[in-house]
């Protein structure tokens, strides 16, 4: 550094103008040798201490001249982690997006042997279903759900009365699609949902699920409402308070029911010849066999859901919800729904719940009839005894309840009993007893007890 060789200087210059001072002649008197030896010493001491000061001088010189260097190196470190910091947290906020990392699928399989009372026992069900998701980015979400079930192959014949239907002729696997739907996160509260979708209508539909059912089959009275449909929606929660309560909400546009003749009437006839109803739930997705797309109906069909979500504490809560859809079923004859639904869970292992399913038709030849139904289900889970008895934390009482009016002249009740063993959380042994109360019309041939044992997985 330039400000350090300025006493050096300083010093040598010193010295010098002194040695020359002595070395002048000397007017005023005569040097003697011990002053002469004494300045002599002293020169060299002040020699030396330059020597000295010069040497500290480069030393202090090299240490500055490190320091500069480690200086250097530990700002480009901090430059380098700033840099590395920086890199990470942009990583963060926008991950890579390939189709195998946002790509997900899960589902459920089953299987399932029965008996109906009078009848041999068989092998009734092998079905796998799976559930497709895909997430493109934040906001945007495609899910898509299949069925593909194993069944008995069609019989040779037209009608029944022509006695070539003798029996099922080998086998087949049928393919159908539940649902295929693309979701637009608005944001926190909304999203908006288009495809053929999952209704709302109660929550069988939306939480039925194979292995998440409890029961192997499905309660009656759901077979009065469609499952999936055609069209668009808005759904979404809104929080309530501190105490966890939240609203929810589905407000949805579809094409809605159709007939399966083509007609107004209330009921048509199926391959066999049986009376049948003429509404067809889930048959009206905009293209006709022609290929035209057109709607079946006069206009669409209008529904929603509005739920109430109300949590007492920890694992104890109420739901409950109203659902319904209005709309044109054939022609402009009108088809309407209105659905209640509750569930309840207290601590962990008990749960009740159920739904009202009231349905109106307009028909051309019976007026208006109003199909309906409920039913009522509850569980236990031994793990709430909290005994010392592995097998038994592992069971799950079941009962169930439903009822369902045709309004064609048909009733059935049916009181299911079960138990369900938890291999795992999401493999599960399920077998329940049956009763029914078959009245009226096309009750023959209802079984009148049966047993089911199912094996389902859910992945």
């Amino acid at each position: 550094m330039f400000t350090m060789k300025k006493p050096t200087r300083i010093l040598s210059t010193a010295a010098a103008c002194y040695i020359l001072g002595l070395a002048l002649p000397q007017t005023a008197a005569a040097v003697s040798d011990d002053d002469f030896n004494a300045l002599k010493s002293t020169v060299e001491k002040m020699s030396q201490q330059m020597q000295d000061f010069q040497k500290t001088h480069q030393s202090d010189q090299q240490q500055i001249q490190d320091l500069q260097q480690k200086l250097g190196e530990t700002q480009s470190l901090a430059t380098n982690a700033v840099e590395k910091a920086d890199a990470v947290a942009l990583a963060q906020a926008n991950p890579p997006r390939s189709a195998l990392h946002n790509f997900t699928m899960v589902g459920d399989a089953e299987v399932q042997y029965g008996q109906a009372k009078g009848q041999f026992g068989t092998f009734s069900l092998a079905d796998f279903a799976p559930i497709f998701l895909f997430r493109a980015n934040d906001n945007i979400l495609f899910e898509a759900g299949f069925d593909i079930t194993l069944q008995n192959g069609q019989a040779t014949g037209t009608t029944a009365q022509d006695n070539s239907y003798t029996h099922d002729s080998g086998s087949s696997t049928s393919v159908s699609m539940s649902f295929a739907q693309l979701d637009y996160l608005i944001n926190d509260y909304a999203t908006s949902v288009s495809g053929y979708m999952l209704l709302p209508l109660g929550t069988y539909s939306e939480r039925g699920a194979g292995w998440l059912n409890k029961i192997p089959d499905s309660p009656l009275p759901v077979d009065f409402l469609p499952g999936a449909g055609v069209g668009t929606q808005l759904r979404g929660g809104v929080p309530v308070g501190e105490s966890g309560q939240s609203i929810s909400y589905a407000a949805y546009v579809v094409n809605g029911p159709s007939s399966t003749d083509g007609t107004a009437n209330a009921t048509t006839f199926d391959g066999d010849g049986n009376t049948v109803p003429n509404l067809d739930l889930g048959g009206n997705v905009g293209i006709q066999n022609s290929g035209n797309n057109a709607n079946l109906n006069s206009q669409p069909s209008f529904g929603g859901r509005l739920g109430w979500f109300f949590p007492l504490k920890p694992h104890t809560d109420v739901e409950l919800g109203v659902s319904g859809q209005s709309g044109h079923w054939s022609g402009s004859y009108l088809w309407s729904a209105l659905v209640f639904d509750a569930a309840i869970h207290i601590t962990p292992n008990f749960e009740i719940k159920g739904e009202y399913i009231n349905t109106w038709q307009e028909t051309s030849d019976l007026g208006s009839i109003q199909p309906n139904g409920w039913y009522v289900q509850t569980s236990y889970k031994l793990a709430g005894l909290d005994l010392d008895a592995p097998i038994v934390n592992d069971l799950e009482l079941v009962e169930r309840y439903d009822y369902a009016n045709n309004a064609l002249g048909s009733t059935s009740d049916r009181f299911t009993t079960g138990v369900i063993y938890y291999i795992t959380n999401t493999l599960l042994l399920e077998g329940d007893y049956e009763w029914y109360k078959n009245r009226g019309l096309n009750a023959a041939g209802l079984p009148v007890s049966q047993f089911i044992v199912q094996l389902s997985y859910g992945f």
